[in-house]
């Protein structure tokens, strides 16, 4: 998928009024609460890990934040659940350098999907810390981080 400005730009509208996976997990067996201080993002990303397996059996978000970092969080619980943790760990990595601009799925193999939407906020370097604190908030969780995440 190629990045498309009117697909991007509706998508983000739709996942910010109608976020997915936007609820606290009861049952969670990580979580981290992760915060952008120039933005005003702050949340909190709840995972059930099967540990046996290594997979996200489920994965939400409470919180508030720009439509940006909303959008991304809701896109990415959608994306990671059912996921395998290290398949997770790969995704992140791959979604943060696109947004650096480090990485191109365009020319590139990658595991991003439809995250590839996301390629064109690079563009804007204030906004790549709204759609990345979600993964890294995500990876503290995964890492058990007791401290919250920031993006500074």
């Amino acid at each position: 998928m190629s990045y498309d400005n009117e697909l991007y730009q509706q998508v983000i509208l739709d996942h910010n009024r109608k976020p997915k996976n936007f609820h606290e997990l009861k049952n969670a067996t990580h979580k981290c609460h992760g915060i952008n201080p120039l933005c005003g993002d702050d949340i909190t990303v709840y995972l059930d890990v099967d540990e046996a397996t290594g997979v996200i059996q489920d994965i939400s978000f409470t919180g508030s934040g720009c439509a940006i970092s909303k959008a991304s969080t809701s896109l990415m619980t959608t994306f990671l659940k059912g996921k395998k943790v290290d398949d997770s760990r790969v995704v992140f990595d791959e979604f943060h350098k696109m947004v650096l601009g480090e990485f191109d799925p365009e020319k590139q193999e990658h595991h991003l999907g439809k995250l590839t939407l996301f390629m064109g906020i690079r563009e804007y370097p204030s906004r790549t810390k709204c759609a990345s604190l979600a993964w890294h908030t995500m990876i503290g969780a995964l890492d058990k981080k007791t401290d919250e995440v920031s993006t500074e």
